[in-house]
């Protein structure tokens, strides 16, 4: 039997997309596709990235404020950081955010972020050549092949290719009054200055059949990550890998099952990556006829590839139709993506772990959303993998913290979860901490970022560019429990805080 849930904010359909040659099987007359209806009628379930897109409140956009007092204001007690604008402003004002970054093997001074841009529909692309001290940018905009229209993107992930020499780059396409649903991979071979023209993206997943001109309006594509098999010695070296949420939805919007799928390729033509041919595999299997629960139900799929080739991913038991988290899992291939493992490894153990108990993921008094993404990494020095997550579990004392697992086997077994959003005591810190993000630097060194309010009725209603502190401890300012992670631990602690 379908739950009941909260009923979204309505959603507005902007603008019907103009099918200059509409494919058969087009639904462009149908008043809203089933992913419209889904997000108008559940609270969970389709990423946030893809709510906003089509969300009155992305319209409701003043003018930001630039006179010399604000930026004062912004900047007084963060005199300490040497923050670098990135990107360039959008007109209007609309968010740029879900930001992923990527350096260069070749050249760790040259790197590119994407983000979310909620004016031209695709991705904001920064780029830099001295290590993070000067910007540029550009958008890039995905294009459906079977109309000739531009579609609506984001969502983006970014990776770079020691072997290729190259930046890849992901992103969706898909339309606010029709169907169809795509996840695209864009190449740059200059530092992310030029990338291939969105009718020459590389096509990972489609629910529209190009032979046959039939769209599957049941299915949409969401969430994507993105890696590369840096590893020379690994017998998939050069490999690409994407892995996303796959939404079954009903007629009425309800989605029955979203699993995890991946799609890799160990060729993107740089002439025209349209060329490109994935393969495919199930990450988790379907579960037609589904209620949206159990282990066919997930979100947020994080690929890292180990040196021997293996490629790992995490994610999260997630309700198809709130954001209502029952647990984190791991899964692995020993073949290069062709298979998994035949059950899914638990990561966290029982009575150490908890969601926020919001089916909307809002955390009081905040209004906006704060799922349960979760963030894996890997030491190439160690071989160990790590996995980061934000935990409710003293919800009731502490508010949301940061706790991390350790596996030393290639994500086999784990070890007891451990708080690392602490106060100066060792306790888990007041209030909330969320959105934490892992990465493993060449050196051994595990870094971790996550939002935290450290004060009481603090709102987060908005980031604020001069709002943010900076703190970095190193192992050797953390209590004992902290000793076993990796040499040379470095925590780099953002806090994001609207006075």
């Amino acid at each position: 039997m379908r739950r009941a849930s909260r009923l979204l904010v309505a959603v507005a359909v902007l603008g019907a997309t103009v099918a200059l040659a509409a494919p058969r099987g087009s639904i462009a007359t149908e008043t809203a596709p089933l992913w419209i209806k889904h997000i108008q009628k559940y609270s969970g379930g389709i990423s946030n990235g893809v709510r906003q897109m089509v969300s009155v409140e992305t319209q409701r956009v003043g003018k930001p404020s630039t006179s010399s007092a604000a930026t004062a204001r912004q900047h007084a007690g963060n005199r300490h950081l040497r923050n670098v604008q990135m990107n360039d402003n959008s007109y209007p004002p609309l968010p740029q955010n879900e930001t992923a970054v990527a350096y260069s093997t070749d050249n760790p001074m040259v790197a590119v972020a994407a983000s979310n841009d909620y004016v031209s529909g695709g991705n904001t692309v920064m780029r830099t050549r001295d290590g993070g001290r000067h910007w540029a940018t550009l958008r890039v905009n995905p294009q459906f092949r079977g109309t000739g229209d531009f579609c609506t993107g984001g969502d983006p992930a970014v990776a770079y290719s020691s072997r290729d020499h190259a930046f890849y780059m992901t992103q969706l396409c898909f339309f606010r009054s029709q169907s169809y649903s795509e996840i695209h991979l864009f190449k740059s071979v200059n530092g992310g200055k030029t990338w291939n023209p969105g009718r020459q993206r590389a096509l990972v997943a489609s629910n529209f059949d190009y032979a046959s001109g039939e769209v599957d309006p049941t299915v949409f594509h969401d969430k994507e990550y993105l890696t590369v098999d840096n590893y020379a010695a690994s017998p998939h070296y050069g490999r690409i890998y994407i892995s996303w949420t796959k939404f079954h939805f009903l007629p009425d919007g309800f989605g029955d099952y979203c699993p995890i799928q991946l799609a890799y390729t160990d060729n993107v033509p740089t002439t025209n990556p349209a060329l490109t041919v994935f393969q495919h595999s199930q990450v988790v299997p379907d579960n037609p006829g589904g209620d949206g629960l159990g282990e066919s139900a997930d979100q947020f799929s994080v690929p890292v590839v180990e040196k021997n080739g293996d490629l790992d991913i995490s994610h999260v038991l997630e309700d198809c139709n709130t954001s209502l988290d029952f647990g984190l899992r791991f899964q692995k291939s020993s073949d290069g993506g062709a298979s998994f493992l035949p059950q899914p490894v638990t990561v966290d153990h029982p009575g150490e772990w908890a969601d926020n108990p919001d089916p909307t993921d809002h955390l009081a008094p905040k209004k906006f959303r704060t799922p349960e993404t979760e963030s894996l990494a890997y030491n190439r020095k160690t071989g160990t993998l790590i996995y980061v997550e934000q935990n409710y579990i003293d919800g009731a004392t502490s508010g949301m913290n940061i706790s991390y697992w350790l596996s030393h086997d290639g994500g086999l077994t784990w070890s007891a979860a451990k708080t690392l959003s602490v106060d100066n005591a060792g306790q888990p810190a007041p209030n909330d901490q969320f959105f934490a993000w892992v990465a493993a630097a060449p050196n051994g060194t595990f870094h971790i970022i996550w939002l935290d309010n450290p004060r009481s009725g603090e709102q987060m209603d908005r980031y604020v560019a001069g709002n943010v502190e900076e703190r970095r401890k190193h192992v050797e300012d953390l209590p004992d429990q902290h000793r076993e992670l990796e040499p040379g631990l470095g925590i780099l602690h953002q806090r994001c805080i609207h006075r």
